[in-house]
């Protein structure tokens, strides 16, 4: 099992929801964060005075799934969130030791 955490821009989660949906994942776990990289920040305007954001919003979205499903994740992840442009985000991929199903006690494959 592994797990994919993708950083991507908040306006493109529909998107790559949608995507994996197509590909039979339902299941996974979306955080609203803030962060930067190459994009640095940017600079705005508030009230006449100008101030730096440093992070910018993004949507991490987190999900565990079967070796044999990680390669669509990612393809339908990448096709959907990607802009061409500088901020698209990332896809970080983990192995996963051990999944349990709070309610039910199941354990690994039948808990994801």
């Amino acid at each position: 099992m592994k797990k994919i955490e993708a950083i991507i821009k908040p306006f493109k989660l529909d998107d790559v929801r949608e995507a994996l949906g197509e590909i039979g994942i339902s299941g996974m776990t979306v955080s609203e964060v803030k962060g930067f990289g190459r994009q640095k920040g940017h600079t705005e305007l508030y009230r006449g005075a100008e101030y730096v954001v440093d992070f910018l919003p993004k949507v991490k979205l987190e999900l565990v799934v079967n070796d044999d499903d990680v390669e669509n994740c990612i393809e339908a992840i990448n096709r959907s969130a990607k802009t061409g442009k500088i901020g698209d985000g990332k896809i970080f991929v983990t192995a996963v030791e051990r999944v349990i199903r709070i309610r039910t006690g199941e354990e690994n494959e039948e808990a994801i």
